[in-house]
């Protein structure tokens, strides 16, 4: 049994984090961005660099530019650049799906743009915009109740993990 500086065993690591990438992939997530996501995740430091993660994944440097390009578009990491270094190292957001909830917010805004034009395009009194009016009243009531619960959980998070 192979163990890190904290003493965990290097399989059940590696098989958290395929096990876990599975989910995420079983979710909807691509394959690769969900590996490096669940790595990075499982990782102490919550960051690693491209070399580090191919090495864990044994996967190209390609693939691994990739999945994180994907990740930081759906800010679910940053990139950060060493200090007086070329190499950059993907940081996982401590409150990485507060950030990525709240950016699939600013997705339902522009789909509730869409859906007011359709109806206004359709007509209201049409069946069609009968339908685009249900629509849109499902995703103006979703992103209520996303911005209410997301500061319902900002309250419960620092209850249990306090302020940082």
């Amino acid at each position: 049994m192979t163990t890190d500086a904290m003493g965990r065993d290097q399989e059940a690591v590696s098989k958290f984090v395929e096990s876990f990438a599975a989910q995420l992939v079983e979710a909807g997530m691509q394959r690769m961005p969900a590996r490096i996501f669940a790595a990075l995740l499982a990782s102490d430091s919550g960051t690693l660099t491209s070399a580090e993660l191919g090495e864990q994944l044994q996967v190209s440097p390609a693939a691994v530019s990739g999945g994180v390009r994907y990740l930081a578009q759906q800010h679910m990491v940053a990139r950060e650049r060493e200090p007086g270094s070329r190499r950059e190292r993907y940081r996982v957001h401590s409150n990485q799906w507060y950030e990525a909830l709240t950016n699939r917010e600013a997705v339902i805004k522009r789909w509730e743009g869409a859906l007011r034009e359709g109806m206004s395009s359709l007509g209201a009194d049409t069946p069609a915009g009968r339908r685009m009016a249900e629509t849109l009243a499902f995703f103006e009531f979703v992103d209520e109740e996303i911005a209410a619960m997301m500061e319902r959980w900002r309250v419960h998070r620092d209850d249990l993990f306090g302020r940082e």
